[in-house]
């Protein structure tokens, strides 16, 4: 998962909604959004490879995200990220509980961005960045560095989202995701992967013949416990794939 912007609300009668595109290689194999046979309440999408997901919901209000540090020289970690949301919705700790578990083992794992939250509190955890922290009411973005870091297409779908907020209709949410504007070459961050791998990775929505946006998703959290996930799913070029919407009670 490569961009994820999300209102988090507490007390308001929409607690939570998160707008998120997954990027990755198209070749890798990957599962559609569904509940998972072999974890009850678990519905998420499926990386088939490594066998965890980027996003997804648990029982009694439970949910998760996960973006990638993008940086070709950080050491690379011997468990998959994806184990992590995966781990978390199957569990009944609260997210500060599973972080502080969580703290050994860091070093298995390639640097991450985790968010989580169980309906109450919303936590997220960058490992190079500062401790677990819990996050106050506000609007906030995740690409492949820090929270917040003010990337072009991170300001753009967070303000896509601000703007939608009062009529946050499934079709609006998407065209926030499916921007296909690059940035500027002067606006760029420079990660380490060259200036043409950034140019094609600055816009929201990616799409080349290899590698781009895979899904995106649409999650919303009621104060009354009703939930709903919605994802359309895309091969190279972003060729459409289909669509699953799923509405939890």
């Amino acid at each position: 998962m490569c961009l994820i912007v999300f209102a988090w609300r507490p007390g308001h009668a929409l607690p939570l909604l998160v707008a998120a595109n997954r990027d990755e290689f198209y070749a890798r194999p990957a599962a559609a959004l569904a509940p998972w046979d072999d974890v009850p309440g678990l519905v998420a999408g499926r990386d088939l490879q490594a066998g965890g997901t980027w996003l997804g919901l648990g029982a009694n209000g439970r949910f998760a995200a996960l973006t990638n540090i993008r940086d070709p020289r950080q050491p690379l970690g011997s468990a998959s990220r994806g184990e992590l949301p995966a781990r978390f919705l199957a569990s009944t700790q609260s997210p500060a509980e599973f972080m502080a578990e969580l703290q050994p083992q860091l070093h298995q794992f390639s640097g991450f961005n985790l968010l989580l939250g169980d309906g109450r509190q919303l936590w997220h955890l960058n490992p190079r960045e500062t401790q677990p922290r819990q996050l106050g009411e506000g609007i906030y973005g995740l690409s492949n560095a820090t929270l917040d870091t003010p990337w072009p297409k991170l300001l753009r779908a967070r303000q896509g989202l601000q703007q939608a907020l009062h009529d946050a209709d499934d079709e609006r949410l998407f065209a926030v995701l499916a921007d296909p504007q690059p940035a500027a070459d002067e606006h760029l961050p420079d990660t380490g992967v060259g200036r043409e791998t950034e140019r094609l990775l600055s816009s929201v929505f990616i799409r080349s013949a290899t590698y781009g946006t895979r899904a995106s998703t649409l999650v919303r959290i009621w104060e009354d416990g009703s939930r709903s996930i919605h994802e359309r799913r895309f091969g190279p070029h972003g060729e459409p794939l289909g669509e699953t919407r799923l509405e939890l009670r």
